[in-house]
């Protein structure tokens, strides 16, 4: 261990039922993140409760159970090692009221999986207009996920079982949404796995002799190998941008017994070190940090790209929430925001968006209502030039200029200065009605002076 292998996190995504947790379990158990013994247990309690094929998706989420007994801190955070890389994954759920955990998941992640099923009927279910595997594609990509990898899971419950013409199949179905979406096809990796089996995971499957291997073309050559795990190191490193100021959503702040309040999200930008004076917003609260964990080990610096649990004086759990942002007190500090600049898109709306138009806006891993205040300007989708000013409304397919009103204080940023902060995505009727990134924002502090000045 010489040098500190760089980690990446990894958001795994797709319809439910996709197999997304016994894939992930597979990778995790065979990649050495969960010891054999637990392993062991796990097996006898599926096994007694019939669910044997279970073994691997009980590990992440007997982990999650445990989580939510407050043993770790974790969202569900596993972690397991490839040739190159520590991969830290971020499971997300599929079913449709999971989105929202779902974006805050995403928008942590430096690369998505996205796992689709190969059996019968499971695939289409996940690709029709209301399934889930089009929505958290779409989503991965507006929140800045730029690099995916498609898992085409099941292939053992194929007709027959590991079909090279399902496969085929699937593999268009997919590649023609991805593009929709706007991923460059030939840079996305397509794998055939049996997550239950673990066929291809690994080592190269017999049993899918026809499969020749993935092929990607990149901006700096050509990338190729046969299994997922291969697939996996050939991720490119985030850039992480440790010289702007701190940026740290949190993602849930616990109570620990006899250590106190303790915070936890990842870093988007800058660094956190104990003894750091935060200020909290939109809480609008100052505490020094004692200390920082990372997977139960402890931390002097904490850079872009952690996910940390840190320990702060004097601040009750009950002042913090998910969604409060954390950055220096002495270094650009974080402020809540009275409106912002945005430009989106509309995907699926089923009428016609006038201003004061309001839903629920996921940014970083906040949940917060807010008003279309002023529909400014209409752009063409692709080139983003203007075609009016001032419209009257925006339907399904529309991109456009808003203004937006938070209804209850808000901290984001723009997208140009700390990118992690500057997307979102509007949710309405339990879909994605709209994403987009923010231009400006207008701090609450600005409008004081403002509203001083003009006495």
């Amino acid at each position: 261990m010489g040098k500190e292998r760089i980690h990446i996190n990894l958001v795994i995504i797709g319809h439910v039922d996709s197999g997304k947790s016994t894939t992930t379990g597979h990778l995790v158990y065979k990649c050495g993140g969960v010891d054999p013994r637990t392993l062991e247990k796990y097996e006898k309690a599926a096994s007694q409760m019939g669910k044997g094929s279970f073994k691997y998706a009980w590990v992440l989420d007997k982990l999650k159970a445990e989580r939510e007994r407050g043993i770790t801190i974790d969202i569900s955070l596993l972690k397991f090692n490839t040739q190159k890389y520590v991969i830290t994954i971020i499971d997300a759920p599929g079913h449709r009221d999971f989105i929202k955990n779902m974006i805050t998941g995403t928008s942590q992640a430096d690369a998505a999986l996205l796992v689709v099923s190969a059996a019968k009927g499971e695939f289409e279910a996940g690709v029709s207009r209301n399934g889930q595997t089009r929505e958290h594609a779409l989503l991965a990509y507006t929140l800045g996920v730029k690099q995916l990898v498609v898992c085409v899971n099941k292939m053992d419950l194929t007709e027959p079982p590991f079909s090279q013409k399902r496969y085929d199949e699937v593999v268009r179905n997919v590649t023609v949404f991805i593009k929709k979406i706007g991923y460059d096809p030939t840079a996305v990796p397509f794998v055939p796995v049996s997550g239950w089996g673990g066929e291809n995971m690994l080592a190269p499957s017999q049993k899918m002799a026809w499969f020749k291997g993935w092929k990607i073309k990149r901006k700096d050559g050509f990338s190729s190998g046969k299994t997922l795990l291969e697939v996996l190191d050939s991720l490119y490193p985030p850039i992480r941008t440790a010289n702007k100021p701190l940026r740290l959503p949190l993602q849930d702040v616990y109570k620990i017994g006899g250590v106190g309040t303790v915070p936890v999200g990842k870093i988007e930008t800058g660094i956190l070190k104990p003894g750091m004076l935060l200020t909290f917003s939109p809480a609008k609260l100052t505490a020094e940090v004692k200390s920082i964990e990372m997977h139960h080990k402890g931390l002097q610096t904490a850079l872009p790209g952690h996910n940390v649990g840190f320990n702060i004086k004097n601040v009750a759990v009950k002042n913090l929430r998910r969604g409060d942002v954390a950055g220096n007190a002495q270094q650009d500090p974080p402020s809540d925001v009275s409106s912002f600049i945005a430009q989106l898109i509309i995907l699926n709306h089923p009428g016609k968006i006038k201003s004061g138009y309001s839903p629920v806006l996921d940014c970083h891993t906040t949940h917060v209502t807010c008003r279309f205040a002023e529909l400014r300007e209409k752009l063409d989708r692709r080139t983003g030039k203007k075609l009016e000013d001032w419209p009257q409304v925006l339907v399904s397919g529309d991109a456009a200029t808003v203004k937006l009103v938070p209804i209850k204080p808000l901290c984001v940023e723009s997208f140009f200065s700390y990118p992690p902060l500057g997307r979102f995505a509007a949710r309405d009727l339990k879909q994605t009605v709209a994403v987009g990134v923010i231009k400006s924002v207008e701090k609450g502090e600005q409008m004081k002076k403002k509203a001083q000045v003009s006495k």
